[in-house]
Protein backbone atom coordinates (compact mmCIF):
# COMPACT_ATOMS: atom_id res chain seq x y z
CA UNK A 1 0.00 0.00 0.00
CA UNK A 2 1.31 3.44 -0.84
CA UNK A 3 1.98 5.91 1.90
CA UNK A 4 -1.08 7.76 3.11
CA UNK A 5 0.95 10.92 2.75
CA UNK A 6 0.30 10.82 -0.99
CA UNK A 7 -2.08 13.59 -1.90
CA UNK A 8 -4.00 13.61 -5.10
CA UNK A 9 -4.12 16.52 -7.56
CA UNK A 10 -6.35 16.09 -10.58
CA UNK A 11 -4.87 15.06 -13.90
CA UNK A 12 -6.90 17.88 -15.44
CA UNK A 13 -4.06 20.18 -14.40
CA UNK A 14 -1.78 18.52 -16.97
CA UNK A 15 -1.52 19.83 -20.50
CA UNK A 16 -3.49 17.52 -22.78
CA UNK A 17 -0.44 16.75 -24.92
CA UNK A 18 1.51 15.68 -21.85
CA UNK A 19 -1.35 13.42 -20.72
CA UNK A 20 -1.59 11.71 -24.11
CA UNK A 21 2.19 11.30 -24.17
CA UNK A 22 2.01 9.70 -20.74
CA UNK A 23 -0.62 7.19 -21.88
CA UNK A 24 1.39 6.30 -24.97
CA UNK A 25 4.41 5.55 -22.84
CA UNK A 26 2.46 3.29 -20.50
CA UNK A 27 1.60 1.10 -23.46
CA UNK A 28 5.27 0.19 -23.79
CA UNK A 29 5.54 -1.16 -20.25
CA UNK A 30 4.99 -4.79 -19.28
CA UNK A 31 1.46 -5.52 -18.04
CA UNK A 32 1.65 -9.04 -16.54
CA UNK A 33 -1.73 -8.97 -14.80
CA UNK A 34 -3.53 -7.85 -17.95
CA UNK A 35 -1.74 -10.42 -20.09
CA UNK A 36 -2.51 -13.22 -17.66
CA UNK A 37 -6.17 -12.22 -17.40
CA UNK A 38 -6.75 -11.97 -21.14
CA UNK A 39 -4.94 -15.24 -21.84
CA UNK A 40 -7.24 -17.28 -19.61
CA UNK A 41 -10.00 -19.27 -21.29
CA UNK A 42 -12.58 -19.23 -19.98
CA UNK A 43 -12.08 -15.91 -18.26
CA UNK A 44 -12.50 -15.90 -14.44
CA UNK A 45 -15.39 -13.40 -14.72
CA UNK A 46 -18.07 -12.76 -17.36
CA UNK A 47 -16.72 -10.95 -20.40
CA UNK A 48 -18.76 -7.80 -19.88
CA UNK A 49 -20.27 -6.27 -16.76
CA UNK A 50 -21.45 -2.82 -15.76
CA UNK A 51 -22.59 -1.97 -12.25
CA UNK A 52 -26.06 -0.47 -12.55
CA UNK A 53 -26.92 2.79 -10.85
CA UNK A 54 -23.39 4.07 -10.19
CA UNK A 55 -23.80 7.87 -9.97
CA UNK A 56 -21.42 10.45 -11.36
CA UNK A 57 -20.01 13.47 -9.59
CA UNK A 58 -17.97 15.66 -11.95
CA UNK A 59 -14.62 16.35 -10.39
CA UNK A 60 -13.83 19.91 -9.49
CA UNK A 61 -10.21 21.01 -9.66
CA UNK A 62 -8.02 18.88 -7.34
CA UNK A 63 -11.11 17.30 -5.72
CA UNK A 64 -11.14 13.81 -7.18
CA UNK A 65 -11.09 12.35 -3.65
CA UNK A 66 -14.48 13.71 -2.54
CA UNK A 67 -16.00 12.94 -5.96
CA UNK A 68 -14.77 9.32 -6.00
CA UNK A 69 -15.83 8.73 -2.40
CA UNK A 70 -19.28 10.21 -3.05
CA UNK A 71 -19.58 7.83 -6.01
CA UNK A 72 -19.00 4.61 -4.05
CA UNK A 73 -21.01 5.76 -1.03
CA UNK A 74 -23.98 6.75 -3.19
CA UNK A 75 -23.75 3.48 -5.10
CA UNK A 76 -24.04 1.68 -1.75
CA UNK A 77 -27.41 3.32 -1.13
CA UNK A 78 -26.54 6.52 0.74
CA UNK A 79 -27.83 9.98 -0.09
CA UNK A 80 -24.56 11.89 -0.24
CA UNK A 81 -22.84 14.24 -2.65
CA UNK A 82 -19.26 15.29 -3.18
CA UNK A 83 -19.69 18.79 -1.76
CA UNK A 84 -20.48 17.59 1.76
CA UNK A 85 -17.40 15.35 1.70
CA UNK A 86 -14.94 18.08 0.76
CA UNK A 87 -14.49 19.26 4.34
CA UNK A 88 -13.83 15.71 5.55
CA UNK A 89 -11.28 14.46 3.06
CA UNK A 90 -9.91 17.39 1.07
CA UNK A 91 -6.78 19.20 2.30
CA UNK A 92 -6.71 22.65 0.63
CA UNK A 93 -3.06 23.35 1.43
CA UNK A 94 -2.03 20.13 -0.31
CA UNK A 95 -4.71 20.23 -3.01
CA UNK A 96 -5.62 16.61 -2.49
CA UNK A 97 -6.96 13.88 -0.23
CA UNK A 98 -5.32 11.34 2.02
CA UNK A 99 -6.16 7.65 1.57
CA UNK A 100 -6.61 7.17 5.31
CA UNK A 101 -9.16 9.98 5.42
CA UNK A 102 -11.19 8.44 2.61
CA UNK A 103 -11.39 5.21 4.59
CA UNK A 104 -12.27 7.02 7.81
CA UNK A 105 -14.99 9.06 6.11
CA UNK A 106 -16.55 5.91 4.65
CA UNK A 107 -16.81 4.50 8.19
CA UNK A 108 -18.48 7.64 9.52
CA UNK A 109 -21.16 7.14 6.86
CA UNK A 110 -21.86 3.62 8.10
CA UNK A 111 -19.95 1.72 5.44
CA UNK A 112 -17.17 -0.81 5.89
CA UNK A 113 -14.24 0.15 3.63
CA UNK A 114 -12.45 -3.00 2.51
CA UNK A 115 -9.10 -2.59 0.77
CA UNK A 116 -9.00 -5.19 -1.99
CA UNK A 117 -6.11 -7.47 -2.84
CA UNK A 118 -3.68 -5.84 -5.31
CA UNK A 119 -4.80 -7.87 -8.30
CA UNK A 120 -6.67 -6.90 -11.44
CA UNK A 121 -8.61 -10.16 -11.34
CA UNK A 122 -9.86 -9.36 -7.82
CA UNK A 123 -10.88 -5.87 -8.91
CA UNK A 124 -12.95 -7.31 -11.76
CA UNK A 125 -14.54 -9.87 -9.43
CA UNK A 126 -15.72 -7.06 -7.15
CA UNK A 127 -17.14 -5.12 -10.09
CA UNK A 128 -18.88 -8.29 -11.29
CA UNK A 129 -20.40 -8.55 -7.78
CA UNK A 130 -21.73 -4.99 -8.22
CA UNK A 131 -19.16 -3.41 -5.93
CA UNK A 132 -17.72 -0.33 -7.70
CA UNK A 133 -14.07 0.02 -6.72
CA UNK A 134 -12.44 3.31 -5.73
CA UNK A 135 -8.88 3.16 -7.06
CA UNK A 136 -5.77 5.28 -6.77
CA UNK A 137 -3.69 5.96 -9.88
CA UNK A 138 -0.60 7.88 -10.83
CA UNK A 139 -1.28 9.36 -14.26
CA UNK A 140 2.19 10.83 -14.52
CA UNK A 141 5.65 9.38 -14.04
CA UNK A 142 7.85 8.37 -11.13
CA UNK A 143 9.57 11.73 -11.49
CA UNK A 144 6.35 13.70 -12.10
CA UNK A 145 3.62 12.18 -9.98
CA UNK A 146 0.03 13.02 -10.86
CA UNK A 147 -2.05 11.16 -8.29
CA UNK A 148 -5.71 10.64 -9.00
CA UNK A 149 -8.74 8.82 -7.58
CA UNK A 150 -11.33 7.23 -9.86
CA UNK A 151 -14.06 4.60 -9.58
CA UNK A 152 -14.16 1.43 -11.68
CA UNK A 153 -17.82 0.92 -12.57
CA UNK A 154 -17.60 -1.67 -15.33
CA UNK A 155 -15.42 -3.62 -17.72
CA UNK A 156 -15.49 -5.11 -21.21
CA UNK A 157 -12.97 -7.89 -21.72
CA UNK A 158 -13.95 -8.24 -25.38
CA UNK A 159 -12.43 -4.77 -25.83
CA UNK A 160 -9.88 -5.14 -23.00
CA UNK A 161 -11.23 -2.00 -21.34
CA UNK A 162 -12.38 -0.72 -17.98
CA UNK A 163 -15.16 1.85 -17.54
CA UNK A 164 -14.28 4.52 -14.97
CA UNK A 165 -16.06 7.42 -13.35
CA UNK A 166 -13.12 9.77 -13.62
CA UNK A 167 -12.52 13.51 -13.77
CA UNK A 168 -15.22 15.18 -15.79
CA UNK A 169 -16.12 12.03 -17.74
CA UNK A 170 -19.01 9.87 -16.65
CA UNK A 171 -17.67 6.89 -18.61
CA UNK A 172 -13.96 6.95 -19.30
CA UNK A 173 -13.00 3.86 -21.33
CA UNK A 174 -9.46 2.93 -20.36
CA UNK A 175 -7.42 0.07 -21.87
CA UNK A 176 -6.63 -2.58 -19.27
CA UNK A 177 -2.89 -2.30 -19.86
CA UNK A 178 -2.89 1.46 -19.41
CA UNK A 179 -4.95 1.12 -16.25
CA UNK A 180 -2.64 -1.56 -14.85
CA UNK A 181 0.37 0.70 -15.23
CA UNK A 182 -1.27 3.74 -13.64
CA UNK A 183 -2.72 1.57 -10.86
CA UNK A 184 0.56 -0.27 -10.24
CA UNK A 185 2.22 3.01 -9.24
CA UNK A 186 -0.09 3.14 -6.20
CA UNK A 187 0.77 -0.49 -5.38
CA UNK A 188 -2.65 -1.42 -6.76
CA UNK A 189 -4.54 0.39 -3.99
CA UNK A 190 -8.33 0.38 -4.06
CA UNK A 191 -11.31 -0.27 -1.82
CA UNK A 192 -15.01 -1.06 -1.86
CA UNK A 193 -17.64 0.39 0.48
CA UNK A 194 -19.69 -2.42 2.03
CA UNK A 195 -23.03 -2.15 3.77
CA UNK A 196 -23.01 -3.93 7.17
CA UNK A 197 -23.79 -7.57 6.47
CA UNK A 198 -22.37 -7.41 2.95
CA UNK A 199 -19.18 -9.27 2.05
CA UNK A 200 -16.51 -8.73 -0.59
CA UNK A 201 -16.61 -11.10 -3.54
CA UNK A 202 -12.98 -11.97 -2.85
CA UNK A 203 -12.22 -11.57 0.83
CA UNK A 204 -9.41 -12.44 3.21
CA UNK A 205 -10.74 -13.51 6.62
CA UNK A 206 -8.24 -11.60 8.71
CA UNK A 207 -8.41 -8.44 6.57
CA UNK A 208 -12.19 -8.49 6.84
CA UNK A 209 -11.97 -8.88 10.62
CA UNK A 210 -9.57 -5.94 10.90
CA UNK A 211 -11.86 -3.84 8.71
CA UNK A 212 -14.69 -4.65 11.16
CA UNK A 213 -12.54 -3.68 14.14
CA UNK A 214 -11.92 -0.24 12.62
CA UNK A 215 -15.59 0.08 11.62
CA UNK A 216 -16.68 -0.70 15.19
CA UNK A 217 -14.86 2.35 16.54
CA UNK A 218 -17.44 4.76 15.10
CA UNK A 219 -20.55 2.69 14.42
CA UNK A 220 -23.42 1.21 16.47
CA UNK A 221 -23.23 -2.31 17.86
CA UNK A 222 -26.14 -3.51 15.71
CA UNK A 223 -24.28 -2.62 12.51
CA UNK A 224 -21.06 -4.23 13.72
CA UNK A 225 -22.95 -7.38 14.73
CA UNK A 226 -24.30 -7.68 11.18
CA UNK A 227 -20.74 -7.58 9.94
CA UNK A 228 -19.58 -10.32 12.29
CA UNK A 229 -22.52 -12.59 11.52
CA UNK A 230 -22.02 -12.18 7.78
CA UNK A 231 -18.33 -13.01 8.20
CA UNK A 232 -19.15 -16.17 10.16
CA UNK A 233 -21.46 -17.30 7.39
CA UNK A 234 -18.50 -17.12 5.02
CA UNK A 235 -15.96 -18.51 7.53
CA UNK A 236 -17.98 -20.53 10.09
CA UNK A 237 -14.85 -21.80 11.86
CA UNK A 238 -13.14 -18.40 12.13
CA UNK A 239 -11.60 -17.91 15.55
CA UNK A 240 -11.20 -14.15 15.33
CA UNK A 241 -14.72 -13.53 14.03
CA UNK A 242 -16.31 -15.90 16.54
CA UNK A 243 -14.32 -14.40 19.41
CA UNK A 244 -15.16 -10.88 18.24
CA UNK A 245 -18.89 -11.61 18.00
CA UNK A 246 -19.01 -13.30 21.41
CA UNK A 247 -17.28 -10.36 23.08
CA UNK A 248 -19.52 -7.90 21.23
CA UNK A 249 -22.65 -9.68 22.46
CA UNK A 250 -21.27 -9.72 26.00
CA UNK A 251 -20.52 -6.00 25.90
CA UNK A 252 -24.06 -5.19 24.78
CA UNK A 253 -25.48 -7.25 27.64
CA UNK A 254 -26.56 -10.34 25.69
CA UNK A 255 -24.86 -12.91 27.93
CA UNK A 256 -26.86 -15.87 26.65
CA UNK A 257 -25.99 -14.95 23.09
CA UNK A 258 -22.33 -14.63 24.03
CA UNK A 259 -22.48 -17.96 25.84
CA UNK A 260 -23.86 -19.68 22.75
CA UNK A 261 -21.15 -18.24 20.50
CA UNK A 262 -18.35 -19.11 22.94
CA UNK A 263 -19.60 -22.72 23.22
CA UNK A 264 -19.68 -23.07 19.47
CA UNK A 265 -16.22 -21.53 19.23
CA UNK A 266 -14.59 -24.06 21.56
CA UNK A 267 -16.24 -26.84 19.56
CA UNK A 268 -14.78 -25.63 16.27
CA UNK A 269 -11.47 -24.49 17.82
CA UNK A 270 -10.82 -26.77 20.83
CA UNK A 271 -7.26 -25.46 21.21
CA UNK A 272 -8.16 -21.74 21.30
CA UNK A 273 -7.20 -20.66 24.80
CA UNK A 274 -8.68 -17.11 24.73
CA UNK A 275 -12.16 -18.53 24.14
CA UNK A 276 -11.89 -20.82 27.19
CA UNK A 277 -10.64 -17.97 29.35
CA UNK A 278 -13.47 -15.59 28.42
CA UNK A 279 -16.04 -18.35 28.60
CA UNK A 280 -14.84 -19.14 32.12
CA UNK A 281 -15.44 -15.56 33.23
CA UNK A 282 -18.89 -15.51 31.64
CA UNK A 283 -19.91 -18.81 33.24
CA UNK A 284 -18.85 -17.51 36.64
CA UNK A 285 -21.06 -14.46 36.16
CA UNK A 286 -23.95 -16.77 35.28
CA UNK A 287 -23.41 -18.79 38.45
CA UNK A 288 -21.87 -21.90 36.89
CA UNK A 289 -18.68 -21.73 38.95
CA UNK A 290 -17.59 -25.39 38.65
CA UNK A 291 -17.82 -25.32 34.87
CA UNK A 292 -16.12 -21.92 34.86
CA UNK A 293 -13.14 -23.33 36.76
CA UNK A 294 -12.96 -26.26 34.34
CA UNK A 295 -12.85 -23.84 31.38
CA UNK A 296 -10.18 -21.72 33.09
CA UNK A 297 -8.09 -24.84 33.75
CA UNK A 298 -8.32 -25.71 30.08
CA UNK A 299 -7.11 -22.22 29.11
CA UNK A 300 -4.15 -22.53 31.49
CA UNK A 301 -3.31 -25.98 30.10
CA UNK A 302 -3.29 -24.63 26.56
CA UNK A 303 -1.10 -21.67 27.56
CA UNK A 304 0.18 -19.25 24.97
CA UNK A 305 1.24 -15.58 25.00
CA UNK A 306 -1.45 -14.67 27.56
CA UNK A 307 -0.88 -17.63 29.86
CA UNK A 308 -0.27 -15.37 32.87
CA UNK A 309 -3.68 -13.78 32.38
CA UNK A 310 -5.32 -17.20 32.19
CA UNK A 311 -3.69 -18.20 35.48
CA UNK A 312 -5.04 -15.03 37.09
CA UNK A 313 -8.53 -15.93 35.90
CA UNK A 314 -8.22 -19.43 37.31
CA UNK A 315 -6.90 -18.25 40.65
CA UNK A 316 -9.69 -15.69 40.96
CA UNK A 317 -12.35 -18.31 40.24
CA UNK A 318 -10.86 -20.83 42.65
CA UNK A 319 -10.92 -18.19 45.39
CA UNK A 320 -14.65 -17.74 44.82
CA UNK A 321 -15.36 -21.42 45.47
CA UNK A 322 -16.72 -22.06 48.98
CA UNK A 323 -14.28 -23.87 51.23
Amino acid sequence: MPSVSHLIPTHAALPRVFFVFCLLLTGCVSTPQTEQLLSRHPTPVPLIHHVEGVPFFPQEKYQCGPAALATVLSASGLAVDSEELVGQVYVPDKKGSFQVELLAAARTYGRIPYVIEPQLQVLLAEVEADHPVLVMQNLGFSWYQVWHYAVVAGYDLTRAELILRSGKLRERSTPLGVFENTWRRSHYWGFIALRPGELPARADERKYFLALVDFAQVNPVAAVEKGYRAGLQRWPESRVLGFGLANLLYEKGDRQGALSVFRKLIETAPDYAPAYNNLAQLLAELGALDEAIAMAERAVALGGPRAASYRETLTSLQQQKPQ
